[in-house]
């Protein structure tokens, strides 16, 4: 081996080292999810479980929409940009006459569980280019509450699993499931994706078992690190992304 070929002992030399710093020097852009939050009945607060699946399914909503995928859709180039740096993802809430505002800009409401949650999902916007009636959206107070814990998921259900070690604000937990699903959807072929996609998402967000973590991330399925913005730290594995399409490395 020649001392061209050896590899580097500077981790910023690295490939992935290189691929984040392309990543970060490409204009950078956010998706925007606003969930509903209204101080009480009706409708009253979303249970956190049905936010965080709300939430995942509306990133999956977009990615699907043909204002997306269409070359000549309305949303197709933001979202091919957003795609080409950080996968990055705001979560803000709004109630009154501020989701009524969030309502009117382009965008899809996805609604869902038992206790319904509402988020909004628009198309990616340059990081300092946000429209103002989402700007002035605060993403503090996204504190939830699950009234009794979740049922088991059903069998052949797509399950993000949640770092039973972290502890993450609403907000951002919906952020990450978010980049769970997205994840999912961008390792399964044409076939999986236009069933899953057929079906309405179908998908569960859930704890992972304390004793099944390591297992998990260790199974070859998506894991989303987070790049440490907000909250955790840099590198923390936050979500594994199980679906039944993809395959499960056994130990």
């Amino acid at each position: 081996m020649s001392t061209s070929d050896a590899p580097s002992t500077d981790p910023s030399t690295t490939p992935a080292a290189r691929e984040a710093a392309d990543r970060d020097a490409a204009p950078q852009y956010v998706l925007p999810l606003v969930v509903r939050i209204e101080r009480s009945a009706p409708p009253g607060p979303p249970a956190r479980t049905d936010a965080l699946e709300t939430a995942a399914r509306a990133v999956l909503v977009m990615l699907s929409d043909e204002r997306a995928t269409d070359p000549g859709g309305d949303w197709h180039r933001a979202v091919r940009d957003w795609q080409d740096g950080r996968i990055r993802k705001v979560v803000r809430r709004a109630r009154g006459a501020e989701w009524r505002r969030a309502c009117a800009l382009p965008g899809v409401t996805v609604t869902g569980g038992e206790h319904p949650a509402e988020v909004r999902v628009f198309p990616p916007v340059p990081l300092d280019g946000w429209p103002k009636d989402l700007a002035r959206l605060q993403v503090s107070g996204t504190d939830l509450e699950d009234p009794a814990p979740p049922a088991a998921p059903e069998p052949g259900t797509p399950v993000l699993w949640l770092n039973p070690e972290l502890e993450m604000s609403a907000g951002k937990a919906m952020a990450q499931a978010g980049h769970g699903a997205q994840l999912a959807w961008l390792a399964l072929d044409g076939a999986a994706r236009a069933a899953w996609r057929a079906a309405g998402f179908p998908l569960a967000v859930r704890t992972a078992p304390r004793g099944e973590w390591e297992r998990l991330t260790a199974s070859g399925l998506p894991v989303v690190r987070d790049a440490g913005f907000t909250e955790i730290a840099p590198g923390s594995a936050t979500v594994v992304a199980e679906h039944p399409a993809l395959p499960v490395r056994r130990a």
